[in-house]
């Protein structure tokens, strides 16, 4: 499993530790990945994500998985995100036509 949100796509970065003496040896920044279980109101199901924190505080702020995944652009999301959004949205229109 590669090491990157799949609701934002924020992934591994390299940079450099730098020591007093101005060394340089290059390192990696991990980001903060939690795993987390979300409900989709408009499916009624809990699913199970592996996102960042920053993603989390994101989902929290616009009011839940739902409107975060209809908000979001298709380039950032995981293949498993992108599938819930398309099902979400799916759903949302049988709701609507209903």
């Amino acid at each position: 499993m590669s090491r990157s949100c799949e609701l934002t796509g924020k992934a591994v970065q390299s940079g450099n530790n730098v020591s007093h003496a101005n060394n340089r040896t290059r390192r990696r920044f991990l980001p903060n990945l939690c795993n987390v279980t979300l409900i989709s109101d408009a499916m009624g199901q809990r699913y199970r994500l592996r996102i960042s924190a920053n993603a989390l505080r994101t989902v929290e702020h616009r009011g839940g998985l739902d409107a975060f995944l209809a908000k979001a652009k298709d380039g950032e999301l995981s293949m498993r995100a992108r599938l819930l959004k398309r099902q979400i949205a799916k759903k949302l229109e049988e709701n609507k036509a209903a």
